[in-house]
């Protein structure tokens, strides 16, 4: 081979053949039409001299250290990507090579290992919800609770959602964007004390509307007080929607219990690391009369000609799959690999783990919003309980906050005032398991005095 390409595997033969089969006389010739002065020139990179494996792994070493990470610094930031601790076992199960290589089941007869978790993930997360189906996952929480919004419309095929404000704000971006390509109007709920003032969903929900959305616990980690919403919903025609917080369900009553008729919500707590803000994973689950209107697919348990447990692709509503006029939606893919990880972390918890999980986060996200609130200038944004995070009224601005906190190496809350301007300067605090006495003292500490 020539050129230098030796990643390219192909004979200097193969590459005169290409190149005479379209009329050019070079590689170079291909590049004609791009201006001079835009094209990289011999030298122009002034690349450093090449590392040996050893140093290169020292380089990058020390170039990730200097990012601030969630083991030297606690992290007292949440809104909709959250800290928790994640048993050993799971990144055991995720890092076996059948799994995290594997890609698509199209071919159920060799993909049985990768159907089941899938299938396991799937009951779980009806177990959780209280829902009948579930689907194989989609991207994140955001996306899940639009394919919700889009699906409700065209079952009742009508083309309005109300949506509260207490929902995440970037939850309610996304759902904007899905809407707003497809002709369907978004209205908003207002607030009443941090919660959707439930009154006015009388005077706005009408004969048009598709559904009502809501979260649970909400944007603010306040628990809304769903008992009626679905009944108001119902009474108009409209489904309702609930984006939850799944470890949350350990505590509280399941959304069926509510009479929900779609769940949906961001999984990466379940055993998925923070990172850098992804991958997550966002979970859908539906009465079973809505079975057919879940986007992406759903497996499937069956049994082979021999009477033994297998399992297929039940569903596949994708375009991929069936003719793209008769797709539920555009989703292409699943997030499988963090379904596994949802499904060995829920499995490795049980029932009893997870409840004593979300009492830590309960009680701890309490004791923080106490000693917070005690001090002169910070005051609850809104009074009710609380899961996991609360909103405070600062004396000064979160951004800047946010800097002092990081002085004493500590990663501060969200700054909720360019979201909700009316609160004036406010931060929301998020505290999980994973936060000690100390931290939060620390934490404490570094907030009194500071306005």
């Amino acid at each position: 081979m020539s050129g230098g390409r030796h990643y390219l595997p192909l004979t200097e033969a193969e590459r005169r053949e290409m190149l005479a089969a379209i009329g050019a006389a070079s590689a170079e010739q291909l590049f004609d039409e791009l201006p001079e002065e835009v094209r990289l020139k011999k030298g122009d990179l002034n690349l450093p001299p090449s590392l040996s494996e050893m140093e290169a792994t020292a380089h990058l070493g020390a170039l990730a250290a200097k990012n601030i990470n969630m083991r030297d610094y606690p992290c007292f930031l949440g809104a909709g990507v959250y800290d928790h601790f994640i048993p050993a076992v799971v990144q055991h199960v995720t890092g076996r090579s059948e799994f995290y290589t594997a890609y698509t089941p199209y071919q159920a007869e060799i993909s049985q290992g990768l159907l089941q978790s899938i299938f396991e993930y799937q009951t779980l997360i009806c177990r959780l919800t209280g829902m009948e189906a579930a689907n194989a996952s989609l991207y994140d929480g955001a996306t899940a609770l639009a394919e919700a919004a889009v699906a409700a419309c065209a079952v009742t095929r009508r083309g309005k959602v109300l949506v509260s404000r207490s929902v995440n704000p970037h939850y309610r971006r996304v759902l904007q964007s899905y809407l707003e390509v497809r002709d369907l109007q978004l209205l908003e709920i207002p607030l009443i004390e941090g919660a959707t003032d439930f009154s006015r969903l009388e005077e706005m929900l009408d004969g048009d509307t598709a559904a009502l959305l809501l979260q649970q616990p909400n944007f603010f980690g306040l628990l809304e007080e769903m008992e009626g919403a679905a009944g108001i919903a119902h009474r108009h025609g409209a489904l309702l929607v609930l984006s939850v917080d799944p470890i949350s369900l350990a505590l509280f009553r399941a959304p069926a219990e509510y009479d929900a008729d779609i769940v949906t919500g961001e999984g990466q707590g379940l055993g998925n690391p923070p990172s850098f803000g992804g991958p997550l994973l966002g979970f859908f689950a539906a009465r079973q009369k809505l079975l057919r209107r879940i986007p992406g697919r759903i497996v499937g348990e069956t049994v082979d000609r021999d009477g033994r447990r297998g399992f297929v692709l039940t569903l596949q509503t994708r375009e991929q799959h069936i003719r793209r006029e008769r797709a539920i939606s555009n989703i292409c893919s699943n997030q499988a690999l963090n379904a596994l990880a949802a499904a060995a972390y829920l499995a490795a918890m049980g029932p009893a783990g997870l409840r004593e999980l979300a009492e830590l986060c309960l009680q701890k996200a309490a004791y923080a919003r106490e000693k917070i609130t005690a001090l002169e200038g910070f005051a609850q944004a809104f009074p009710g309980m609380h899961f996991k995070e609360f909103a405070v009224k600062l004396p000064g601005n979160g951004g800047r906050l946010n800097r002092h906190l990081l002085e004493h190496k500590i990663i501060g809350g969200l700054d909720i005032e360019p979201y909700y301007p009316e609160l004036g300067p406010a931060m929301l605090f998020c505290v999980t398991e994973t936060k000690t006495r100390e931290q939060i003292d620390a934490l404490v500490g570094a907030l009194e005095g500071w306005s």
